[in-house]
């Protein structure tokens, strides 16, 4: 990857969390499928928490950075959707909640971090389980690691458009800002990762 061209940086961010969006994507095989469901049967909390939860854990595994912390933020996702259920549409509108809610779990541990003592984002690659990263080339764990340098809303940009898939709208919704802070919260999230790498290639 040649250093100093935004695009080429920009590319390789989405090109690494493209890939450990389809690896976490790929079924355990060591979960039976379910069976499928009637045509005509509501959906349940149940089906949501299969469906959606480990994508939601991994989420919050890449802005926390410490798997455990992120299943705690997951659990009280579902225990909020739980709460709420009765006032949702559907299927979107829960996992709107459900991404929105992981976001602000994030945030809320980010915070107490800072409160407890001076964070500084790790630099190890802490922010993957290791089966994932260790399909990941050296270049996608260069990536990862320079993600871990970025301040808090910066990462949730970049996480909820390349790994979450997310259009700009759905990231002002989940994130809480306008469609125009994401725009520039993305630019400047990708001069940051442009700026680490650069440094980091230069510096072996």
């Amino acid at each position: 990857m040649t250093v100093g061209d935004g695009e080429n940086f920009e590319s390789a961010v989405e090109r690494t969390l493209t890939k450990l969006r389809r690896i976490d994507s790929r079924p355990d095989p060591t979960v039976e499928a379910p069976a499928p469901a009637a045509p005509d049967s509501p959906l349940t909390l149940a089906d949501l928490y299969r469906d959606h939860r480990m994508r939601l854990v991994r989420l919050a595994v890449l802005l926390v950075d410490e798997p455990a912390t992120a299943e705690d933020v997951v659990q009280e996702a579902f225990t909020g959707l739980h709460r709420h259920w009765g006032g949702l549409r559907d299927e979107a509108a829960a996992v709107a909640y459900l991404r929105t809610a992981v976001v602000n779990g994030s945030r809320s541990v980010l915070r107490r971090r800072r409160t407890a003592r001076e964070y500084v984002a790790p630099h190890q690659v802490t922010a993957r389980s290791a089966e994932s990263l260790a399909m990941l080339s050296a270049e996608h764990q260069a990536v990862v690691d320079a993600l871990g340098t970025l301040p808090p809303r910066q990462r949730e940009v970049l996480v909820l458009r390349y790994y979450g898939g997310l259009s700009e709208a759905e990231i002002a919704e989940a994130a809480g800002i306008t469609r125009g802070t994401v725009k520039s919260t993305a630019s400047r999230a990708l001069d940051t990762v442009a700026r680490v790498m650069a440094e980091r290639s230069g510096g072996r």
